[in-house]
């Protein structure tokens, strides 16, 4: 059985080393793939494969607590840049999922965000046979606590008996009150204890829309170009969004730099 571990591979920093022009998630993992593969080649005959890959796949699900690695454009690879070899086993995202029978991500044991509570926590159990044959159970993963998002008046939340599968629960209570109740986070928490996060229906924008949900699945360029749409009234000319482009670009190779370091 041979096992390969490939990292974040942050194409800005590792595109030259690996001999390749292009500065993009695909051209980087399909040059550290070619690697694999012909290691692989080397082994002997019969050699199961397993990579273990940092990746955001194409066809898989996100949600709103996975960093965003957007790079030149494109975040994701093509499932077939995996292909040679028996197993794929993908981190990054955080629900647990498969992207194809080979290609699967094991999720995070816990949830990063509420936007994870509707998904169960678990991962796989994976047996892959002499032959290269693959059998997969999906267990689930032991939480501390459910996670669940509660809206409603600070009233009904507090008294109603609807709401008693959920005093022991993380939750994301969101109140419905016309004006901001006095101390209702504390007031909460006396008969829901593990509440992390508060919101207030009033405060969303005027079309209904909260804020989170405005940016939700867009890049840091994406809403950059907006805010300076909303600012100037004006959408940016092709020059501008290039300029822009390179210094998010620019920033995030020297974070990841500095990471690496």
């Amino acid at each position: 059985m041979a096992f390969y571990g490939l990292p974040y591979l942050e194409p800005g920093l590792v595109h030259a080393h690996l001999g390749v022009e292009q500065p993009s998630h695909q051209a980087v993992l399909s040059a550290a793939m070619d690697r694999v593969r012909a290691d692989l080649a080397a082994q002997p005959a019969g050699t199961r494969s397993v990579v273990l890959a940092h990746a955001f796949v194409t066809g898989a699900d996100t949600s709103e607590s996975e960093r965003d690695i957007t790079a030149g454009g494109v975040p994701s690879v093509a499932a077939s840049v995996f292909s040679g070899v028996d197993y794929v086993a993908l981190g990054h995202l955080h629900r647990c999922q498969q992207v194809n029978h080979r290609i699967r991500y094991s999720g995070s044991p816990l949830a990063y965000s509420f936007s994870e509570a509707k998904y169960p926590k678990a991962m796989w159990l994976i047996d892959l046979a002499a032959d290269a044959a693959l059998t997969a159970r999906n267990l689930l993963c032991p939480v501390p606590r459910a996670l669940h998002e509660l809206t409603g008046t600070l009233q009904t939340l507090l008294t109603s008996t609807e709401y008693t599968p959920y005093e022991d629960d993380w939750l994301h209570i969101t109140l419905t009150d016309p004006d901001r109740p006095h101390m209702a986070m504390e007031r909460l928490r006396q008969r829901f204890p593990h509440t992390l996060k508060l919101s207030y229906a009033q405060e969303r924008h005027t079309d209904g829309e909260s804020y989170r949900a405005r940016v939700h699945g867009r890049s840091d360029h994406e809403i950059t170009l907006g805010f300076l749409h909303h600012v100037t009234g004006i959408p940016a000319t092709r020059s501008e969004q290039d300029l822009l482009h390179k210094g998010l670009e620019r920033v995030r190779t020297e974070a990841a730099a500095r990471e690496a370091n």
